[in-house]
């Protein structure tokens, strides 16, 4: 088997600090709940997974939390912005060795064990893997060589993000997964059940 890592980019979960377009809907208290029962899903998909695995942390390593030391190694973010910090975590990661690497975040709701076996399945015939959002960026990006060009002049967080990577990989190999929304706003996940119980104060 092919040397494998998974990155998983996560905020440190502290009141009014994460998910700040959610909490401008549903408040700070309900957006961190929502926040910490998006990361205990993360490990959910994550945590059986044949592969190395990274966490990132936004702010400073939590030695006890849910991320199992056993199972996951924990570094810290570097870099200005989401472009440069998925760059200088990507490049961490090939110049350990590994040779296929995938990055998710840490608010899909959507994702499963399976899509990520998928996802470095494809990687044995593709280039790149990508799997798009519903708001125009993409929620994983896999790659088997490092492509700087994919974190530089990027609108992060706009809906370019996604057409704008794309065009960086027209001449490659790309497989696309299946389109997924992640969570930022109340709009994402207002109708989806297992959010009900942090929303009631919404309902009142």
């Amino acid at each position: 088997m092919r040397s494998s890592l998974l990155i998983i980019l996560t905020r440190n979960p502290e009141l009014g600090k994460c998910k700040t377009r959610l909490a401008a809907k549903v408040g700070d208290r309900a957006a961190l709940d929502i926040y910490k029962f998006l990361l205990q899903h993360t490990v959910s998909f994550t945590k059986n997974l044949a592969v190395e695995k990274w966490v990132f942390y936004s702010e400073s390593v939590w030695e006890n939390d849910i991320w199992d030391n056993h199972n996951y190694t924990k570094k810290l973010q570097h870099g200005p912005d989401l472009g440069m910090r998925m760059l200088n975590a990507f490049e961490e990661g090939f110049k350990t060795g590994f040779e296929k690497i995938i990055i998710i975040g840490s608010d899909m709701y959507q994702l499963s064990q399976t899509d990520m076996e998928e996802a470095f399945s494809r990687l044995d015939d593709h280039d790149f893997v990508l799997g798009p959002a519903e708001d125009g960026g993409y929620y994983l990006l896999g790659m088997t060589t490092l492509r700087k060009e994919l974190f530089l002049n990027k609108a992060w967080g706009t809906n370019t993000v996604l057409s704008d990577t794309l065009k960086d990989l027209m001449a490659d190999s790309v497989f696309l997964l299946s389109e997924k929304n992640d969570v930022d706003h109340y709009e994402d996940i207002k109708d989806i059940e297992a959010f009900q119980p942090f929303l009631k104060h919404m309902k009142k």
